[in-house]
């Protein structure tokens, strides 16, 4: 077995803490990657950066405010799920088939919808 394989199956093993703080780890290493790799995931955290404290400042209702800061957040959800289906899309082959392309366009598509529902939200509920 591979090192990577080991690695796998010893963390299914693991229960209580030890599982929690290696799932832990293992998710702030996917947000450093994704802060490093992706220009989207920044220009993401870059707008959230903007909108959570304006959401915060606006005259609206404790719903209101919770939609005006939960679908930013949503949209940095999808870009880490669209940047992990391309990095497994890319690791498979980086040449061109339907499939693989099929996969990156409906991934890219859910960020269009979710950037979408942000503008939605925020217009809807402040104008």
């Amino acid at each position: 077995m591979s090192g990577d394989n080991l690695d796998a199956l010893s963390f299914k093993g693991r229960s209580g803490l030890g599982r929690i703080l290696r799932a832990a780890g293992y998710s702030l290493a996917g947000l450093q990657a994704a802060y490093r790799g992706e220009a989207a995931f920044r220009q993401l955290l870059l707008l959230n950066g903007l909108l959570l404290p304006l959401a915060c400042l606006v005259d609206v209702t404790r719903g209101e405010r919770l939609l005006l800061i939960l679908v930013p957040m949503l949209a940095l959800v999808v870009e880490l799920l669209n940047s992990a289906i391309e990095a497994t899309v890319d690791r498979i082959s980086l040449s061109i088939h339907p499939l693989s392309k099929q996969a990156k366009d409906m991934g890219s598509a859910a960020q269009f919808i979710a950037l979408t529902m942000i503008a939605l939200t925020w217009a809807l509920i402040l104008l």
